[in-house]
């Protein structure tokens, strides 16, 4: 008679709890759950700074349990998962050539660091079904903040924070307007949408939020920005979406628009206006420069970029670039900062031709990920779009608001794209 040899005590103990862990890496609640820190990360965004953050490490800790590596590391061949992972690493090396103190290159880090968020999002919200929702909620938090904006205008003491800004009661005006006008055109194709299948009050109810937005930016606070913002996305809503009659009538009701504006709201006009009086007085009152500053910047950074157009400065060297081109001419050309105003030169500076070629390719995957039709493809195609014309003007992929707008919008829209085209496919397969 033979004896079976006794299993090792421990042995199903570990299976155990191999399989819970297997069951809690894949539960529905799990994914749910960072599902709903997505949400709660945009909806926290028009309103605060430290609350993304926090939600933003809970869904990682939440999301890296679900994720299949496998899987995972297959996507990361593709360049808009991998781009952000380039650009990151040429940041970590660009230290290492830098001629900036320590505390700025690690500093310089951190706005690049955002970005390596994009994959897990794409990722994650390829597998959700709840891709919406953070759509929802941060239009719902955008039309909540413009309503209150117009309350602050009537009664400045409701301010939540000090903002220079009259009718700004958080943050500021330049990323309340961003806001606002990406809210305006990603509701623009659900509002064509619901007219042409005969949904005349859903479609009203969106105009409505259009105009909430639009009139927000017009009477109460704008960034010239995103005014050019505005001109670059009407012409793609006019090229993606409507015929040839119909972009004239486009055209033709901007120009009506534009026209009562321009008479109506004091407020735009000493915007546009004063573009001549910065650019005239810039150098004698440096309070009221900001055209003159933008144009200085950008001087002096590209005398920055000539000096090392390959591999750059290193990364946080650009508040060192300045203060070796600071004279003492005037306040403006005095003047020392580690933000150029535009993102091109902001990369230039630091990687050189190297930098600008990984920006370029990262906008160009992101889009590429929008060329599709559907919601998902629109709203995703206005993020990039926006980002890429607002950077002519600002740092905005590396700014803390405008950067993280452009994180969630490519990650969950690009993320909901990629499983439309995923389903696509595998309903045209017999």
């Amino acid at each position: 008679m033979t004896t079976q040899r006794a299993a090792w005590p421990g042995a199903s103990g570990l299976q155990g709890w191999h399989d819970r862990w297997e069951t809690w890496r894949s539960s529905a609640a799990l994914i749910q759950a960072a599902d709903v820190l997505v949400v709660l990360t945009a909806a926290s965004l028009p309103w605060s700074t430290t609350a993304p953050s926090i939600f933003v490490g809970l869904f990682l800790l939440a999301v890296t349990p679900t994720i299949i590596w496998r899987d995972y590391a297959r996507r990361l061949a593709q360049p808009a998962f991998a781009l952000p992972f380039a650009l990151l690493l040429l940041a970590l090396l660009g230290t290492l050539w830098s001629d900036g103190v320590w505390a700025d290159r690690l500093h310089a880090i951190k706005p690049v660091a955002k970005l390596v968020l994009i994959p897990p999002l794409l990722y994650h919200f390829s597998r959700s079904e709840r891709g919406l929702w953070v759509c929802i909620a941060f239009l719902t938090s955008c039309a909540l903040l413009a309503v209150f904006s117009w309350l602050v205008l009537l009664n400045p003491a409701w301010k939540i924070a000090a903002t220079v800004s009259s009718g700004v009661p958080v943050k500021n005006y330049i990323d309340q307007s961003q806001e606002f006008a990406l809210c305006a055109f990603a509701l623009a194709l659900p509002t064509l949408s619901f007219w042409r299948s005969g949904s005349t009050i859903t479609a009203i109810a969106c105009l409505a939020l259009i105009l909430l937005f639009a009139t927000n930016m017009v009477f109460v606070a704008s960034a010239r920005t995103a005014l050019l913002c505005i001109a670059v996305l009407l012409g793609l809503f006019a090229w993606r979406h409507l015929g040839r009659r119909a972009a004239l009538l486009l055209l033709a009701a901007t120009v009506a628009a534009s026209a009562l504006a321009w008479m109506t709201s004091p407020y735009q006009r000493q915007r546009i206006t004063d573009i001549a009086v910065e650019y005239r007085h810039g150098h004698e009152d440096i309070s009221r420069a900001s055209t003159a500053q933008r144009l200085t910047y950008w001087r002096k950074s590209l005398y920055a970029f000539a000096e090392a157009p390959l591999i750059g400065h290193g990364t946080g060297s650009i508040k060192r670039q300045f203060e070796r081109a600071a004279t003492s001419e005037s306040p403006l050309d005095a003047e020392v900062v580690s933000n150029p105003h535009n993102q091109t030169l902001n990369v230039a500076v630091q990687w050189g031709l190297v930098g600008v070629v990984l920006l370029y390719a990262l906008w160009i995957a992101h889009l590429r990920l929008f060329l599709g039709e559907g919601l998902a493809a629109w709203i995703g195609l206005v993020v990039v779009v926006q980002n890429i014309a607002s950077s002519l003007l600002n740092s905005h992929l590396f700014d803390f608001h405008e950067g993280w707008m452009y994180v969630l919008g490519v990650g969950v829209a690009g993320g909901m794209a990629l499983k439309a085209r995923a389903e696509a496919e595998s309903g045209s397969q017999p």
